[in-house]
């Protein structure tokens, strides 16, 4: 689904509770839709979306979610990527990769327990439908060098 048809489809941002390394939708029918459209998260039987931090993060940078804290306080997304930059080794490369993949219309999943940072499936392949057909490993370039 192109990006401007995401945008109709959720006229409203999704708001989400923000946890250490993830984050927690509210019982919505957007943020159903934000699943269904995207395959961002985990859909919960309570009917919640359970993301991963970087997903969070992307989708408060595109304005479709909210991110709140546990006094319900909104974080903006530069207060959150400086915290997440702080507590993950080489966040801003990860960070970087996985918007540079999802803007390029491909679903991206984090694949730790794959011994990866990421797992991407092709275009119109969703989670589930078939395996990944790459990992990702992003590394900064200048670690690169020597």
């Amino acid at each position: 689904m192109s990006e401007e048809k995401q945008k109709q489809a959720l006229p409203e941002p999704v708001k989400a509770h923000l946890l250490k390394t993830r984050a927690v939708t509210e019982n919505t029918d957007q943020a159903k839709e934000l699943f269904n459209a995207g395959r961002y998260g985990i859909l919960l039987s309570s009917g919640k979306v359970q993301l991963s931090l970087i997903e969070a993060i992307y989708l408060s940078e595109k304005q479709k979610i909210i991110l709140l804290d546990q006094r319900n306080k909104e974080i903006t997304f530069e207060n959150c990527l400086k915290k997440s930059q702080k507590q993950e080794h080489n966040f801003w490369a990860k960070y970087c990769v996985y918007k540079d993949i999802r803007n390029r219309g491909y679903i991206i999943k984090t694949a730790l327990k794959f011994g990866a940072d990421f797992r991407v499936y092709d275009r119109g392949i969703k989670p589930g439908e078939d395996h990944a057909k790459w990992v990702v490993f992003p590394a900064h370039i200048m670690k690169l060098d020597g």
